[in-house]
């Protein structure tokens, strides 16, 4: 396959020249990505883009994990090679549809969230969101940095373009001029910015763990709206139980996901031919702001 061997070569041109084989393994939807199985260690997950990507792309991914394990105390895969064609991982374990295993998660999450509150919205630079740069340049509005930074970025992105007709368009900035009137003024903490349940696996000892980050100091329910709008097992009901009281979160918390979402289905639609009906959820969200207030 071509993915294996885009792997493998990869990786035998720099100090990985112990690998045997790559089986790839599926998830994922912006890179390849495989096992390679090693003579001399342990076997590793290795990712990489069919075509080049930009410098830092790894680097960034890289950064992120170590913010999540460092800042918000994040169990996360050890990063072992970071460069502008591989990222290659120590191996994690496959998540266990628990109830026991997701409160955990609520109490990882809760804790990261609660514990890393910052005065800025943003981060010390751009990093990346699937194949896309994520833009963090520092605000102290959180309201005008969602709209601008994850909303309103998306606009002229040649999919969405073909997606979204004139009065969508209208409605996303009508959206995002009432956006201090639909979302509370939330302060800022450090958050994964790309938490879908394909995104939450485990240590060997069970114990939860994250992958593929995109950090960035924003509000909390950035994260809380992407596990929930993504099907997670119906044992991870308790997560949000759990999270709510730890976080003392409103009643109102659900019925915000899907504008909070709106950035993700955005990025989405912006980057694959198939949006996975991203750009009909986009749609039912503006329903109610193409016209006037």
């Amino acid at each position: 396959m071509r993915s294996t061997t885009v792997l493998l070569e990869g990786l035998l041109r720099p100090r990985m020249r112990d690998v045997v084989t790559v089986e790839p393994v599926t998830g994922g939807i912006a890179a390849l990505a495989g096992i390679a199985t090693r003579r001399d260690a342990p076997p590793v997950f290795v990712k990489a883009f069919a075509e080049a990507p930009a410098d830092d792309v790894f680097v960034a991914e890289a950064e992120g994990l170590a913010a999540l394990r460092e800042l918000g105390g994040v169990a996360t895969p050890e990063v072992i090679l970071a460069d502008r064609e591989l990222l290659v991982l120590s191996m994690l374990g496959p998540r266990p549809d628990s109830e026991v295993f997701w409160e955990q998660f609520a109490h990882v999450l809760a804790g990261m969230h609660l514990s890393t509150t910052h005065p800025r919205f943003g981060w010390h630079h751009d990093n990346w969101l699937g194949r896309r740069r994520q833009i963090n340049t520092w605000n102290d509005d959180g309201h005008a940095f969602f709209a601008q930074h994850r909303l309103l970025r998306w606009l002229g992105q040649p999919r969405v373009d073909a997606a979204l007709d004139t009065g969508d368009r209208a409605a996303l900035e009508r959206l995002c001029d009432r956006l201090p009137e639909l979302l509370p003024d939330r302060p800022a903490c450090l958050t994964h910015g790309d938490l879908w349940a394909q995104n939450i696996l485990a240590t060997t000892d069970g114990r939860p763990a994250l992958i593929d980050p995109a950090v960035s100091y924003m509000w909390a329910e950035v994260d809380l709206a992407h596990v929930w709008s993504t099907s997670p097992p119906p044992e991870a009901r308790r997560m949000f139980e759990v999270y709510a009281d730890l976080t003392s979160l409103d009643s109102g918390w659900q019925a915000r996901m899907p504008i909070v979402q709106l950035r993700q289905h955005l990025a989405v639609l912006a980057q694959f031919d198939d949006d996975w009906g991203a750009a009909d959820q986009i749609r039912a969200v503006l329903a109610p702001f193409r016209k006037g207030p």
